[in-house]
């Protein structure tokens, strides 16, 4: 599914369409509808509790009320072997469904401490 970008994603401030393709429960990939940037993205939810309070100006540009259809994923750099991959975690992509409408929150590292930048992926295997 395609999606507009509405905030910029950091350090692709070009970017202003996306195309979100899930490959499995965990991982999707998202790449820029030019086709130019690709990105490995993480369901985070397999992997650990995750959860926050969504910042007030990205729910107001996504339009998200209590009724949408929300998924989050995350940035992941993927490295050999799978399991040194790192996951940026404090930074989340949040798409809303209902009107094909993305941003990345960035969340306050002092309210969420447990979540970090680069989160080898071995971390949380079961």
């Amino acid at each position: 599914m395609q999606y507009e970008v509405k905030s910029t994603i950091l350090g692709f401030e070009k970017i202003e369409c996306v195309e979100l393709n899930e490959i499995d429960e965990l991982f999707a990939t998202l790449r820029s509808c030019d086709g130019e940037i690709s990105f490995t993205v993480v369901n985070p939810y397999p992997l650990r509790e995750y959860s926050f309070d969504l910042p007030t100006t990205v729910r107001v540009l996504l339009d998200i009320n209590e009724n949408s259809k929300v998924v989050v994923y995350n940035i992941a750099v993927i490295q050999d072997p799978l399991d040194e991959s790192c996951i940026n975690f404090i930074a989340p992509l949040i798409f809303n469904q209902d009107n094909a409408t993305m941003a990345q929150a960035v969340l306050d590292v002092k309210n969420h401490p447990d979540f970090g930048l680069a989160e080898p992926i071995k971390n949380f295997k079961s």
